[in-house]
């Protein structure tokens, strides 16, 4: 949760500012690599430094695992399985695949279809790296089949299917967060009582720093090298999405990786978006329906829910909090 701490602001992508203050017997550990198309930072502190990389070993595994297993991209991932037979009828899936898309329904119902996996019968057609966005045909018969209630999970009997003919998913949106929260489980089983986990925009911080919190910053979306807001955290996860990380500008128009499912295009209301709250997977689709809701309607959504507090960046660059979290900053 948000500590008392009084001390912030400063910017979007989710820095750590780790005091080094080892002692003989204890130390933080830091290591980074790559999984589910971004950074995968591990940070603990031990007393047992072959322990904690052990820790950190079981959470990069972890890590791989859920990549093999939801990444749409890759053919031979059960989340691709799902894409090519769902439509046909229903498939039998895996418990987490069940658990993180029913999480999604959740979301997908309580914004309105402001976050829905099923953006993907449009996103497929996108190629960030190459400029390439769809055709208006392409965006129109993607769009038709933007459609969560078409997506039909039976939890006893373990399947999933599809009402739409072309409807396909992508759990990029959440997948993150829950693989983060898996994480942050592995560390805490292993005996580890602080630390943070991090992939891309989508951090769980594990306890404290002992005598303070630890201090998280959001990236400012049009100053690179610059924060907008310096949060002091414990025991909290959070999400930041911006139309800075995946995109192209053409005639004028920055065309991202977040989109509208009402339009099929990149929403375009916020620059920014961070959810606090106390999961992962949570904070990670929250952060996307904010960004597509825009001020007026993700403050209202968020101050609706208990624990979860917001920060937006308007289009103009203008910072807005959520209720709680607006009792409790003070600018520099």
């Amino acid at each position: 949760m948000l500590t008392t701490s009084r001390h912030f602001v400063l910017p979007l992508f989710l820095l750590f500012f780790l005091l080094q203050t080892a002692t003989a017997r204890a130390e933080w550990l830091r290591e980074e690599r790559e999984a589910m198309g971004t950074s995968i930072t591990v940070e603990l502190w031990t007393e047992d430094a072959a322990a904690g990389r052990a820790a950190m070993a079981a959470v990069f595994a972890e890590f791989n695992r859920l990549d093999l297993m939801m990444n749409p991209w890759n053919p031979s991932s059960e989340l691709s399985r799902i894409n090519r037979e769902a439509a046909t009828g229903p498939v039998t899936t895996t418990g987490e695949i069940l658990e993180v898309v029913a999480r999604a329904a959740h979301y997908s119902r309580l914004t309105g279809g402001a976050f829905d996996i099923s953006f993907a019968s449009v996103a497929q057609h996108y190629d960030y790296r190459e400029g390439e966005q769809p055709s208006q045909q392409e965006r129109a018969s993607g769009r038709a089949n933007i459609d969560y209630r078409a997506i039909v999970l039976d939890e006893d009997a373990g399947t999933i299917s599809f009402g739409l003919p072309g409807l396909q998913i992508d759990l990029g949106g959440i997948a993150k967060g829950y693989a983060v929260d898996r994480g942050i489980a592995l560390l805490s089983g292993a005996g580890i009582e602080a630390g943070v986990v991090s992939a891309g925009g989508d951090s769980r911080i594990l306890g404290d720093r002992g005598d303070r919190p630890r201090t998280v910053g959001i990236r400012h979306p049009r100053k690179e090298g610059e924060f907008a807001v310096l949060i002091p955290l414990a025991d909290t996860a959070i999400s930041t999405s911006g139309d800075y990380e995946r995109f192209f500008i053409t005639d004028g128009v920055r065309h991202h990786h977040i989109l509208d499912p009402t339009t099929g295009d990149s929403a375009r209301k916020v620059q920014s978006a961070s959810i606090l709250a106390p999961r992962a997977i949570d904070s990670d689709a929250l952060s996307t329906a904010v960004f597509v809701l825009g001020v007026r309607e993700g403050l209202a959504l968020v101050n609706s829910l208990p624990g979860v507090d917001a920060i937006i960046i308007d289009g103009a660059g203008k910072l807005h909090y959520s209720d709680e979290l607006l009792r409790s900053v003070e600018s520099p």
